[in-house]
């Protein structure tokens, strides 16, 4: 029993799967200080809001709610739509997308590109037939198609 757990968890799928959740914990911090502190500032230069979680649609609401007494630390007003909350989310993924891409997949396929090279092409076991250009061996006098005399 112990032995098939342990064959397992050394199996190399497991052992890789939890580097890279280790790993992705690691980066997913650095790619969150990266908007919070890098690119947020700067969309803050631009725009004058510190991020985007500000942005509200405000909807009309057909019935009256009455809000909960005492309100909620999370709580939102019937008919607002947190639109900004949104693109905060959305500028985050693709902050972590393109980071994975250009510091991970895209060297990881540079480098598999340089470790393995393409196999050569294999050589030609058959050609065509030049009257009905069906596909006979290289060795053969007559096509077995149409019977016509191949040089």
């Amino acid at each position: 029993m112990l032995k098939g757990f342990r064959d397992f968890i050394l199996r190399g799928n497991v052992v890789d799967l939890a580097v890279a959740v280790i790993i992705g914990a690691a980066f997913g911090a650095i790619t969150a200080s990266i908007t919070a502190d890098v690119i947020t500032p700067m969309i803050s230069a631009l725009i004058g809001a510190p991020d985007f979680s500000s942005l509200v649609i405000h909807i009309p609401v057909l019935h009256h709610v009455t809000p909960p007494n005492p309100l909620p630390a999370n709580y939102i007003p019937p008919g607002d739509v947190h639109i900004g909350k949104l693109l905060n989310a959305l500028i985050n993924f693709f902050l972590v997308a393109a980071a994975i891409y250009f510091a991970i997949v895209l060297p990881m396929q540079y480098m598999l590109a340089k470790i393995t090279k393409p196999a050569p092409p294999a050589a030609p076991t058959t050609k065509p037939c030049p009257e009905c250009l069906s596909d006979i061996p290289l060795a053969a006098r007559r096509c077995a198609h149409c019977a016509q005399p191949v040089a």
